[in-house]
């Protein structure tokens, strides 16, 4: 009887650890998903700004302006603190924006931080 001491408690312990991962995978990549989410949302928002800057409508043309376009969504990216990329033609915008999201549970394995980044494009339609 003495030489089966010790072995559930092993088992155990490799049981709860498995589940602590499992719960940290779930947890964070939650997070994860939600980070990419309001990246994406960010992204779109700051395209859609930046796509209103039309110009020569007076002549019958629409067409964003890059420069008033780049500096209206570089100015959401700044105002709402977010990092990020932003070009524009004279069809549309498209931003990139990156979050870095830091980890719950799965820190506990050596993984402090994430990031997490999303690109949207606004265009102008014709009617």
């Amino acid at each position: 009887m003495n030489s089966d001491r010790g072995v559930v408690t092993a088992f155990v312990l490799g049981l709860v650890l498995a589940f602590v991962v499992l719960a940290g995978l779930a947890v964070d990549s939650g997070r994860l998903v939600a980070a990419h989410v309001t990246a994406g949302d960010h992204a779109e928002n700051a395209a859609r700004a930046g796509a209103q800057e039309v110009t020569l409508v007076r002549l019958g043309w629409r067409l964003v302006d890059p420069r008033r376009a780049t500096a209206t969504a570089r100015a959401y990216l700044d105002a709402h603190g977010l990092d990020g990329d932003v070009t524009a033609n004279f069809r549309g915008v498209t931003v990139t924006v990156r979050v870095r999201q830091a980890t719950t549970l799965l820190r506990l394995v050596g993984i402090e931080e994430r990031e997490v980044s999303s690109t949207r494009t606004a265009r102008l339609v014709s009617s």
